[in-house]
């Protein structure tokens, strides 16, 4: 937009699966909040066995301040699990040259019994992923 300097943006990444193999041949099922191995028939549902985890990116430029704001959040697992992130980036107080980096998320998982806490820590390690780079 011309008249504030922000330049939007909205775009889906696609990212992939940090959960190990072995907790994706789970499979769930909804109706009794727990996991079961996949050889059963009545297996209905397998929620980890993606290879692929789809995001939700926006973004703020905003050229008069110097300072970018980027909030996503995961498009997949909508009705088990909620992962969201908020990062800002700035020009630093101390030294014009620097950037200073905030970032907060959120991590939610449930419906998965046990293993919630399991797949919250690989939640959490995907999103320090982000943060090392």
């Amino acid at each position: 937009d011309l008249s504030t300097g922000i330049i939007y943006r909205r775009r889906i990444a696609t990212c992939q699966n940090v959960i190990p193999e072995i907790l994706r041949k789970k499979c769930f099922y909804p109706q009794n909040s727990y996991f079961q191995s996949c050889n059963s028939s009545t297996c209905q549902v397998s929620v980890l066995k993606v290879s692929d985890i789809y995001l939700e990116e926006e973004s703020w430029l905003n050229m008069r301040k110097r300072k970018m704001s980027m909030k996503t959040h995961c498009l997949t697992w909508t009705q088990y699990a909620s992962l969201s992130e908020e990062s800002v980036f700035r020009e630093s107080s101390e030294n014009p040259n620097w950037t200073d980096f905030t970032q907060k998320g959120r991590i939610s998982v449930t419906g998965a019994g046990l293993l919630n806490c399991v797949l919250e820590a690989f939640a959490r390690s995907f999103l320090k992923q982000g943060v090392k780079k």
